[in-house]
């Protein structure tokens, strides 16, 4: 039998304080690899997950990872001898109220590049970011603003969790009452040049979460190759439309034109024509499906557009799709729209091709008569 480390009730209460702890429903010593954990030396990175303007969906598709699970990531080794070490996270880490801010002031005091900084939601700017806010000292109200901007200079790298962190998303669109700006855009306006990760979606698939967190790990940031919205190109360096299962469609000119009818969903406001994401053969829940193929258009949520001006259903302009030598006609019915002009030039040119058929025909004929008469 191999031996257990041993903890007492004291030392286990303290460690969920901490923040360091986290509360999964479960006796934490039945999760393999736990034991392990503590007992053994192992390489840990200390990762702070805070949240802004969001709606915590990107928090609750992490939790969702199947491979590894969220247990392996929180509580194992996330590669063999290096494990994250969580120092808070408000959705599962026990340390609330002053215990939260101690731990976030040891961050704040800890060596430039010693921790990662996973932000989800935007950051409420207007009326010195008012809007939204947790933690005091004294009298003091301290807001997501003011914690960004005094954790982010020493942060090894900021990513980005979700399209609102990287874009700004929802809470961006206009008319925006509250200034919300997303992460980066936040950190260039205060000269932070901090390296941000753009890991966006709404929410976005843990894969992606973990394949980043996953990629620094091993190869540190020059081993996440982003492309020019800080996006890892592992992950959004395709489009959905050239993976689509209804790419045929499209190419043929089928088209639905209402919920439920077979064809490409182009006319209803898909996005996949400028969508760059590997949704198609990654898929969600587990792999068992994802929006298009529940019958829905997709919706564009990892591209700085999103959520659009007007009506998310409206159709976008293509310009990154590779297509066929020519495209076939989106539109099945198409009404004459020839000019006058044209249609002159075209009756000129039948009128002298069919005069000249005419001609031709008569000099046959006569042709004909003449040598029956010799």
């Amino acid at each position: 039998m191999s031996e257990q480390k041993q903890w007492s009730r004291r030392q286990i209460l303290s460690l969920f304080a901490k923040g360091s702890g986290i509360l999964m429903g479960a006796s934490l010593f039945q999760i393999p690899g736990f034991t392990k954990l503590f007992a053994d030396a192992v390489e840990e990175v200390p990762v702070l997950f805070l949240q802004g303007g969001c709606c915590t969906g990107c928090s609750v598709s992490l939790l969702n990872s199947v491979s590894p699970t969220i247990q392996d990531v929180l509580l194992g080794e996330i590669l063999p001898g290096v494990s994250l070490s969580t120092l808070w996270h408000s959705n599962v880490s026990a340390a609330q109220g002053h215990q939260v801010m101690d731990i976030l002031d040891d961050v704040k005091a800890r060596p430039k590049g010693s921790f990662v900084l996973v932000m989800e939601g935007t950051v409420q700017t207007k009326d010195d970011g008012i809007y939204c806010g947790f933690g005091e000292r004294g009298d003091k109200h301290y807001t997501m603003y003011e914690h960004i901007l005094d954790l982010a200079p020493n942060a090894m790298a900021i990513i980005s969790m979700g399209t609102c962190a990287a874009f700004g998303g929802i809470p961006a669109a206009p008319p925006n009452p509250t200034g919300s700006k997303s992460v980066k855009a936040v950190l260039d306006e205060h000269g932070i040049d901090t390296p941000v990760v753009n890991v966006p979606g709404c929410p976005p698939h843990p894969d992606w979460i973990i394949g980043t967190i996953a990629t620094v790990l091993i190869g540190g940031l020059g081993a996440v190759d982003v492309d020019q919205y800080g996006r890892p190109k592992a992950f959004f360096g395709t489009l959905i439309h050239d993976n689509c299962p209804y790419r045929g469609h499209f190419d043929a000119g089928r088209f639905a034109r209402d919920f439920g009818e077979k064809g490409c969903m182009y006319e209803l406001g898909c996005k996949g024509p400028v969508t760059h994401s590997d949704c198609p053969h990654r898929k969600w829940n587990g792999g068992v499906n994802w929006i298009i193929g529940a019958g829905h258009p997709c919706m564009g949520c990892v591209e700085p557009f999103f959520p659009f001006g007007d009506n998310i259903f409206e159709r976008v302009p293509i310009h990154f799709a590779t297509a066929p030598a020519t495209y076939p006609p989106i539109v099945t019915e198409r009404p004459s729209k020839v000019s006058p002009v044209v249609t002159g030039v075209l009756g000129a040119a039948a009128g002298a091709a069919a005069g000249a058929a005419l001609s031709k025909k008569k000099k046959s004929e006569e042709s004909t008569v003449k040598e029956k008469e010799e």
